[in-house]
């Protein structure tokens, strides 16, 4: 399925129907009392969250959206039947936009989460409505009020529990599909992940947490360079970050704040993201040579910072870096919380 993250459409409620100017008329009563029916409600447009939907591609194709009309009242005061609504189903982490004015209309953060895009206008009163004791025979009825029509702009921004964040081929597919059931497109060349994947970790007692392969950032990338921002927004929504950095990289300590970087220029509110690091590869050196080579990185790294190292390939140090995710995340969850 194609990931498709950002649309824009165009939604138009119904307008409400006209009131009706009608008078009783039966064999016995020629000129009876007015009887005119309300107009009905014009549809609405809304949106609902739908966790089982990843992407916006169904928007994609299907821009406009229109809904129906309220019908008019009638004699005999029947009320006009109301328009039909619209309802929109959106992936969960979905943002909405006006497009004009690019102001936030709202976020839908949960299954099942509604939000009204443009509500139908009401129907117009019937003639009945302005009887009174010095008007006994109005002859004017409501039209119905108009619908509103918006541009709207739809961007989704993936909800995941462990973000990955790295350079190009640090091994950030191979760690997802090690992980849990994803298979994202691995292979030794950079920008192999071209859109983001969402891997499920089980844990023990059927739990579990979601982590998200998030395409490789470079130097530049908050300013749009190489993949751009298009992808950072999806690290925004994450509860808890792992830096991803090779075990051949030559310098592990300007890799990190490289990346730590693109991130504060993108959204400084990322700064305050529970972090640790995962060393990655370690496959690619012998085992004698692990512990000094893992101390040489913590000593170039922040002091604090937790560094696990393992490799995705030979599974050395997966299992513990998949526990000391699980406990970031009950951890970065009871905050929220608390908060």
């Amino acid at each position: 399925m194609k990931f498709v993250d950002y649309v824009t459409i165009t939604v138009r409620s119904g307008k409400g129907g006209a009131g009706s100017v009608s008078f009783r008329r039966a064999k016995y009563q020629p000129k009876g009392g007015p009887d005119g029916g309300d107009g009905g409600e014009g549809g609405s447009v809304s949106l609902v969250a739908d966790s089982h939907l990843y992407t916006l591609l169904d928007h994609r194709y299907n821009r406009h959206h229109f809904a129906e009309n309220g019908h008019p009242g009638s004699g005999n005061n029947r009320k006009g039947r109301d328009g039909e609504d619209i309802v929109l189903k959106v992936p969960v982490g979905t943002v909405v936009k006006d497009t004009d004015s690019e102001a936030l209309i709202g976020e839908l953060l949960t299954d099942g989460d509604t939000l009204v895009l443009a509500k139908g206008g009401r129907g117009g009163k019937g003639n009945t409505f302005f009887k009174s004791a010095t008007n006994q025979t109005p002859r004017h009825a409501q039209p119905g009020e108009p619908g509103e029509e918006l541009n709207i702009t739809l961007e989704l921004k993936l909800l995941a529990d462990v973000g990955l964040v790295g350079f190009p081929n640090a091994g950030k597919s191979t760690l997802v599909s090690s992980l849990s059931a994803a298979r994202p497109k691995v292979a030794d060349y950079p920008f192999t992940t071209l859109e983001p994947s969402l891997g499920v970790v089980a844990m023990d007692d059927f739990q579990s947490f979601v982590i998200a392969d998030i395409p490789g950032i470079i130097e530049g990338a908050a300013e749009g360079k190489g993949l751009g921002i298009q992808f950072l927004k999806h690290i925004e929504r994450n509860a808890v970050l792992l830096f991803l950095i090779p075990i051949t990289s030559e310098d592990p300590g300007e890799e990190y704040r490289t990346l730590l970087g693109e991130l504060e220029s993108f959204n400084p509110d990322m700064m305050h993201k529970p972090r640790m690091v995962g060393l990655s590869k370690m496959d690619l050196v012998p085992a004698d040579e692990h512990e000094a080579i893992i101390s040489d990185t913590r000593r170039a790294l922040p002091d604090g910072l937790d560094v696990m190292a393992f490799s995705s390939v030979s599974r050395y140090g997966l299992d513990a870096l998949r526990h000391q995710l699980w406990e970031y995340v009950q951890q970065a969850h009871a905050f929220d919380d608390e908060v």
